[in-house]
Order: C-alpha cells, then sequence, then structure tokens
C-alpha cells in the first residue's frame, strides 16, 4: 500500500463512530469518465443506502477535492454543501428505514492524489483515497458492494474491481468498460487501471490472472509474475479460504504498490527490479495476501490498522520462507527486530492498537507494518506452529466479509491455543 498516502487519508475514526454512523451504505452505481490529457474525470453515481434509525434527513460523505454539481432523489434536486473534504446532503423527507433510498450524484474534478495520471501513457489509475475520485463512506468498516464503468478512447484496456463485463462501443467510439464487485467490500479497495497495456493471460484453476503493462512485453509480463498463483495457491490454504474469480496485475508509472479487490498495480520500475532479480518478488506477495488480510477480512477502524498491513508484511515473509527457505524468512525476521528496536531507541514505540490515528508519521507505520508482522512472528513461536496456524485459519474464515478488532483475532487465537494469550497481548499489542 502506498503507505505516504495514509498521512492524508486516515481520518480520525474509531469503532465508536463507526458504531454509530447514521446510514449504511449498500451499493454504489459510478460511472467515471476520465480526461487523461487533462487530468481531470467526470462521474455520475447512485448511492444506495438505508438509515440507522427513524427521521434520516442528512446523509455524509466523503468526497476529497471533487466538485460536486447536482445531488437528485426521485428526480428531485436536493440541497447539499461541500465543506472539509464532505458532501452534507439534505433530504426532501425523512429516509424510509424499511426500503432503501438512492441518491443520484453528479461530479467533476481534478484530484491531487488518488486518481493518478500519465498522459505520455495513455494512463490512468488509482492509489487508495477512493473519495477523491467517488462520493463513498472512508470508514473500512463500511462495506457495499460497487457497480463501476469507465468510459475510455478506443485502444486502452482495463482492470477493475469485480468480475469484468462484457464492454460496450458507444456511437462515438469511445468504449465502456464495466465491472461488477458483488462481494461487499470497503470502498478503500475499489479502483481501476486503464492504459495502452499489452496485456497477458495466465490460468488460474477456473479463473484467470491478467496481467498489464505499458513497457513490459507479454512474455516478460509472464516472468515478473510468474509466482502469482503459487501465492494464491499458498494464502488460500492459510486462510482456509481459496481466492475467488479473476486477479489481475498492473504495473503503472509511479506507486510504491496498491492493493484493491481482485487488483494489485505495482510500479514499472519495481517490474524491472523483477526481471533482473527474480527473487524479488515481496511486493507482489503483499498485495496478494491482502486480497485476504485487508480485503476479505478488515479493520473496523484505522486504530486496528495493524490487521490488514502487519498480516500482509508477516504472509508475505511466510511465503517466502515456504517458497524460498527459512533463510528468507529469517532476513524478514531480523529487519523487523532491529526496526522495533530502533523506535525503541528512539522513544517512538507505540503499542499496535492506536488510541488515535490523525496524522501517522513515518515511525507510527513502522509500528503498523513492520512491528505488527514481528508481532505475528513472535506469537507464532509463543503458541508453535500448529496452534498458530490454526488459529490464523478460524480467525479469517470466522471473519470472512467482516470488518474485526484486535479483539476478534486475540479470541480465535486463544481457542487455539487452549489458553489465555492476555499476558502476550497485553505487553505487545495494547495501550
Amino acid at each position: 500500500m502506498r503507505a505516504w498516502l495514509l498521512i492524508a487519508f486516515l481520518l480520525p475514526t474509531t469503532a465508536l463512530a463507526s458504531i454509530n454512523r447514521a446510514v449504511d451504505i449498500l451499493h454504489y452505481d459510478v460511472a467515471l469518465v476520465p480526461d487523461i490529457a487533462g487530468k481531470r474525470v467526470t462521474g455520475q453515481m447512485s448511492v444506495t443506502l438505508k438509515p440507522a434509525h427513524e427521521g434520516l434527513t442528512a446523509v455524509v460523505l466523503d468526497s476529497g477535492q471533487l466538485n460536486i454539481t447536482s445531488v437528485t432523489h426521485n428526480d428531485r434536486a436536493l440541497v447539499f454543501e461541500q465543506h472539509d473534504g464532505r458532501l452534507h446532503i439534505t433530504l426532501d423527507q425523512p429516509a424510509p428505514t424499511d426500503a432503501p433510498t438512492a441518491l443520484q450524484v453528479l461530479y467533476e474534478g481534478a484530484p491531487p492524489f488518488g486518481l493518478e495520471f500519465a498522459p505520455e501513457r495513455d494512463e490512468v489509475y488509482t492509489v487508495f483515497s477512493t473519495s477523491q475520485w467517488m462520493p463513498s463512506v472512508d470508514a473500512p468498516d463500511e462495506r457495499a458492494t460497487l457497480a463501476l464503468s469507465l468510459t475510455l478512447p478506443a485502444g486502452l484496456k482495463a482492470a477493475g474491481t469485480g468480475r469484468a463485463l462484457a464492454a460496450r462501443t458507444l456511437p462515438d467510439g469511445r468504449v465502456e468498460h464495466r465491472w461488477m464487485l458483488a462481494s461487499p467490500m470497503p470502498a478503500y479497495v475499489y479502483g481501476f487501471a486503464a492504459g495502452r497495456y499489452q496485456q497477458a493471460t495466465l490460468p488460474y484453476g477456473r479463473s484467470a490472472l491478467h496481467l498489464l503493462s505499458v513497457s513490459r512485453s507479454p512474455q516478460q509480463l509472464k516472468q515478473v509474475f510468474a509466482r502469482t498463483g503459487h501465492m494464491l495457491d499458498f494464502f488460500a490454504d492459510k486462510a482456509g479460504l481459496p481466492y475467488q474469480g479473476d486477479y489481475s496485475q498492473a504495473l503503472v508509472a509511479r506507486t510504491i504498490g496498491q492493493e484493491m479487490a481482485g487488483l494489485s498495480v505495482m510500479s514499472e520500475a519495481y517490474g524491472a527490479e523483477v526481471l533482473d532479480a527474480p527473487d524479488q518478488i515481496a511486493l507482489i506477495a503483499h498485495e496478494a495476501a491482502h486480497q485476504w488480510w485487508g480485503n476479505r477480512v478488515t479493520c473496523a477502524s484505522w486504530e486496528h490498522f495493524w490487521l490488514n498491513e502487519g498480516f500482509a508484511n508477516f504472509m508475505t515473509a511466510a511465503y517466502l520462507q515456504h517458497a524460498q527457505g527459512e533463510p528468507a524468512y529469517q532476513a524478514k525476521i531480523k529487519a523487523w527486530s532491529e526496526r522495533v528496536e530502533s523506535l525503541r531507541a528512539k522513544g517512538a514505540d507505540r503499542p499496535l492498537v492506536y488510541p488515535d490515528w490523525n496524522a501517522p508519521t513515518a515511525d507510527d507505520r513502522a509500528v503498523v507494518y513492520q512491528k505488527g508482522a514481528y508481532v505475528l512472528h513472535l506469537l507464532r513461536v509463543e503458541m508453535g506452529e500448529d496452534a498458530f496456524w490454526r488459529g490464523i485459519r478460524a480467525y479469517t474464515q470466522a471473519n470472512d466479509g467482516r470488518s474485526v478488532v484486535t479483539a476478534d483475532f486475540q479470541h480465535a487465537m486463544e481457542q487455539a491455543a487452549g489458553r489465555s494469550l492476555q499476558p502476550f497481548f497485553s505487553k505487545w499489542i495494547y495501550p
């Protein structure tokens, strides 16, 4: 995940605030028309929701720096205003609690981040901050389905979250690419990548792996992502849940790396690195691991973010141990241990569960990513191999499609261990 963007994106959301949200978002239907040369986007969206209580007359969505041009309900214009990166909508009558309400939103904008443009490559792709390209609820516990369409010039290829539907050629020659995400997921894992890509496809069971890049040939793409299917098999075994659907991986102009539902993006520079050094596959594994830990099982609020990123880092190391041997695993453990010691030496160490996550520093993120992974390694040692992996599998299966807090993880691991792990969790994880 593109860690530096967390500063801009992560809100001071707490589990309590999430529980008290006024609406439940059920579904987004989004149609986007990016202007790649102009680095702008126009969009129209229908958002389907149900209120959490009687008498709801206002809806709030995160809208980044988008310019909202209209909001309607049943073809009637609604009053709205924008401030502090949020869209405040006043309903013309209280929303019923016994039936969904659909609001239509038109918007446009030139997102400063979240939607990246590379005109020299005819490329556009998303990076994490979903509310910068579609109004949405940023909180990780708000899960919804998604219908997404992207209208592009002919000759471009695209990958997006969800099952790909048949593309449609419009009368003016442009092509509408479409996807349907039928499993509710948090909005921050929605996204797409589109460009003048070369493409390769590899079989994966009854599904397929789609590989895209402007700069790399289909044969080179198959070399870069040669281990993806093996990774997915490994993570599926550890999770006790098979991977579902196709999986796309795109090499884009610039990014540290970003997981989305059924899609990961990495940089062209990283692809070149893997071609030169085929064992440098940790980032590919990290983003693949997120398809379970982060996407299907998601932290309920950002104070439990280590359940996403610490897990993906640890699972990457576990995969390297499996695929490359014990020295590869121990090298990761050594690096994590040294980073934790450096945090302690400068007084920057923190428990993994944060009481707040307002403006995380590089050290804060090291706690979540590196210390989170290191603590999972220590828990593995504490519990032993059989009990640890049994607990991981039970935790993942029990919480598939849910947003969780650390107590959910602790409960599953204690059940597997057959004893209390409170001393361990108190020492390493809780404030």
